[in-house]
């Protein structure tokens, strides 16, 4: 069994191993062209009516598992007064870099692990973001919620908008994409050795990477043992992630394909 410490380091260089591939896109040429409007938002109608409810108006921001940085960009057109963005791969904060150099607006960036973050982000900020992928790269949701918890002042707001762990059970790109593949409750993580990818297939590279399958009830579980009070819990039939699992919209029976999440941090008596 790898020790924790070990997947994260793993998981860290197979994101830096798949940079390359990302920042060679068509998706990478269209965006450091889009970046450059002061209204440019890459985030889509749910996370956007999400975060305009809780609010970002004159509000400090961060975002952590940030990548390369363009929802961070993204959150300046909702009104937010500052905004960070914390990830662990140097190699896609480069690139977060590059999109702010073209970017009306002056985000901050910090390489850190989650897990170790430096003592300046804690009780700073106002919300506190999580998107697409972050909670599958953390082996623990307890562990991880902890860390997470500090950077909020009392009374900040955590928002989650994830896929729903229901997906995991499936494989869209099977010859019957609705047959259960996988259990709902798998605790060994899913190794792979390819490039890290949105879409298509990554080549081979040696990076082992480890993706953990945390249940609906592990990421609430986590929240509630980091003093996180829970607001909202929607669930959506719709996907926020790759194009191949579209299969599973509009077909009639309707299954939970996402979810936004938004909890809070207690006031300070």
């Amino acid at each position: 069994m790898v020790h924790f410490k070990d997947v994260i380091a793993r998981n860290r260089e197979a994101w830096n191993a798949s940079a390359d591939r990302h920042r060679r896109s068509a998706a990478w040429n269209h965006l450091i062209e889009e970046v450059k409007r002061h209204d440019f938002s890459c985030l889509d109608s749910t996370l956007t009516v999400t975060l305009e409810q809780v609010g970002l108006s004159q509000k400090e921001v961060v975002q952590l598992g940030c990548n390369n940085g363009r929802e961070v960009l993204s959150m300046f057109a909702l009104g937010a007064a500052h905004v960070v963005g914390v990830d662990q791969s140097n190699e896609f904060l480069e690139q977060a870099m590059e999109l702010a150099t073209r970017s009306p607006y002056t985000p901050e960036f910090v390489e850190a692990d989650i897990h170790k973050l430096p003592k300046g982000l804690y009780g700073r900020f106002d919300v506190a973001l999580i998107t697409i992928g972050v909670l599958n790269w953390m082996p623990d949701m307890t562990l991880f919620f902890s860390h997470v918890a500090r950077v909020l002042k009392p009374g900040g707001v955590l928002v989650v908008y994830e896929t729903h762990p229901f997906l995991e059970m499936l494989d869209p790109e099977s010859d019957d994409p609705w047959r259960i593949e996988n259990s709902y409750f798998q605790t060994d993580p899913v190794i792979e050795t390819t490039e890290l990818v949105y879409e298509g297939k990554g080549e081979e590279n040696g990076h082992p990477s480890f993706w953990h399958v945390h249940s609906l009830g592990d990421v609430l579980t986590g929240i509630a043992r980091a003093d996180l009070k829970l607001c909202n819990l929607a669930e959506y039939p719709h996907s926020n992630r790759e194009d191949t699992y579209d299969v599973y919209e509009n077909n009639g029976v309707q299954v939970p394909m996402c979810f936004a999440l938004v909890a809070k941090k207690a006031q300070v008596d």
